[in-house]
């Protein structure tokens, strides 16, 4: 009896500790990356699409369908960010980062004409670096978290706490800006809230 509980307790623990893994990569504290009140610590476009309401930003288009992207001032390089984002209908808007810019999609693609919420935007969508179970994932309609890891040259990415895809490669290496995007030729509506980040040493 004592055998089989010594190995109910250890296969419980060695559960959690994989659970544990997937967020373990973060040591540095977490910094708000938006206040809720403004766009402190952000580089304003022109023009500017983006605007807060109630401690959320929203980024919508404009009738000429300008687009636009607003970044962070600060770059980075390893990193672990969360956002929380709301949509309607089929928003094409994306999360970039690193220097070349790697984008984690957040909406429907509109060259796709599907969602890719959580997938790597990648020449070609290869098949390795999809969402593959975000459709199940997500919540329509309502706040979804992503959740983004960049470690030297892997990404990660996870939507509402489930691992959803993961991408190597070399090619991104320097630090960048954090940016979201409206993307351009789109009528289209995108909300963000509790945006923040913990650095990777």
């Amino acid at each position: 009896m004592h055998l089989s509980l010594t190995r109910c307790s250890l296969v419980a623990l060695g559960s959690l500790a994989v659970s544990s893994a997937l967020f373990a990569a973060t040591p540095g504290p977490w910094v708000s990356l938006f206040n809720g009140k403004d766009l402190t610590g952000w580089v304003v476009p022109s023009p500017n699409l983006w605007r807060v309401e109630n401690g959320v930003l929203i980024g919508e288009s404009d009738p000429k369908q300008t687009g636009s992207m607003l970044s962070t001032e600060k770059k980075y390089g390893d990193f672990v960010i969360e956002l929380d984002a709301r949509w309607q209908g089929d928003p094409d808007s994306g999360l970039f980062f690193r220097t070349p810019a790697l984008q984690v999609q957040i909406g429907t693609s509109i060259s796709q004409k599907r969602d890719l919420t959580g997938s790597f935007y990648l020449k070609g969508y290869p098949e390795h670096a999809q969402a593959k179970n975000a459709a199940q994932l997500l919540k329509k309609g309502d706040w979804n978290t992503i959740r983004v890891e960049a470690k030297g040259n892997t990404f990660k990415v996870w939507i509402n706490g489930t691992a959803a895809s993961q991408y190597t490669d070399e090619k991104y290496a320097q630090p960048g800006p954090i940016s979201v995007q409206i993307h351009p030729k789109l009528t289209m509506k995108i909300e963000y809230r509790n945006i923040r980040i913990a650095e990777l040493k």
